[in-house]
């Protein structure tokens, strides 16, 4: 039963870590994170800006966003703001006014399993921003809600304080424990992918199962 819960924020990640998970490609992260973890369904509704901080997570009543107003008041640069609306399309729960106040507060990005407004505002905008669809309908403003509480986004269980990363290609989340021996893993398959690509520009391919082909 969704309670009115409010918990401090949780310790941000290492920027340098942060800064070096954005340049990654998300399908790269995905397969290191084997293939298990990731958000379904959701879609950026940005100018394909990558993405990269820490996890602050919100969960709404259904059509309701007075929990995420709270969490614009408690969010540092540098956080994400994972919102849990329980996949419901029938009301925007944030549109181009509360994505450009988290802009201008320094978060990271948004990441709402629901529906946003002002989408052709939002495509202009470089801030991300991953939502389910676009819909004209506004939110409720009368809660409950919760502020720091684990949260699912599109079948993905986010912590608060996990490192949430986002690109075209969608979102990935996991703990800051495993970060550190997560990126040493996606650089190195980064730069075999690179060396592949690299070899089927010249006209030669290595298949999957060792043949040489050109």
């Amino acid at each position: 039963m969704l309670e009115e819960r409010y918990y401090p924020n949780p310790t941000q990640a290492d920027p340098e870590l942060i800064e070096a998970f954005r340049a990654l490609p998300v399908a790269n992260i995905s397969d290191n994170l084997h293939r298990l973890s990731g958000a379904v369904g959701l879609r950026p509704f940005h100018d394909g800006t990558p993405m990269a901080g820490t996890a602050l997570t919100v969960r709404t009543r259904t059509g309701d966003n007075k929990a995420i107003h709270m969490a614009l008041d408690l969010l540092r640069p540098g956080d994400v703001i994972v919102v849990d609306g329980g996949s419901d399309l029938s009301r925007a729960l944030i549109g181009e006014i509360m994505t450009s106040v988290a802009n201008m507060r320094g978060a990271a990005g948004f990441v709402l399993d629901g529906a946003v407004r002002d989408v052709a505002a939002l495509a202009k905008s470089s801030f991300p921003c991953f939502a389910r669809t676009g819909i004209h309908l506004g939110p409720y403003k009368n809660g409950p809600g919760e502020i720091n509480v684990p949260v699912t986004v599109g079948g993905m269980v986010v912590n608060p304080g996990d490192i949430v990363v986002g690109d075209a290609d969608g979102v990935v989340a996991f703990p800051q424990s495993i970060a550190s021996a997560l990126l040493e893993a996606t650089l190195a398959q980064s730069a075999k992918e690179d060396e592949i690509l690299s070899g089927i520009a010249s006209g030669h391919y290595v298949g999957a199962y060792g043949a040489s082909k050109s």
